[in-house]
């Protein structure tokens, strides 16, 4: 719930908030969002100075996660928030590591998309 305060510069103060992790083979992108969907901060391995294959590894996503849910607490005064992760990359679980050490976590939902019709077989091989 986003609170306007009485002060000069109007900042919107945001109790509750949504980190979404997305973890993939080449990078990990970390969003602090409030519960509607709109962007808080945004923080990614590449924006942390990490280069090429660097930003695959957990120590990458455990950076940006923690940057991004610092910066979310300084200028937003959020305190608790939930995790919701998608893709399959190495920086999963120390996202959420970083994430939980700053912020209160409530959940924790993985929605990795999963497809449910496959791909399409190969065509029969001509004679």
């Amino acid at each position: 719930m986003a609170v306007k305060t009485k002060s000069a510069k109007s900042k919107t103060v945001v109790e509750h908030a949504r980190v979404c992790i997305k973890a993939t083979f080449n990078n990990t992108l970390v969003t602090v969002t409030d519960p509607k969907g709109n962007t808080l901060t945004q923080e990614m391995a590449g924006t942390c100075n990490f280069k090429n294959s660097r930003k695959s590894t957990p120590h990458a996503a455990q950076i940006a996660a923690s940057k991004a849910c610092q910066l979310a607490k300084e200028m937003f005064k959020v305190e608790t928030g939930e995790i919701r992760i998608w893709g399959p990359g190495p920086g999963r679980e120390a996202a959420i590591r970083a994430a939980c050490s700053v912020l209160k976590i409530i959940s924790i939902s993985d929605v990795t998309g999963i497809p449910f019709n496959g791909t399409t077989p190969p065509n029969e091989r001509r004679q």
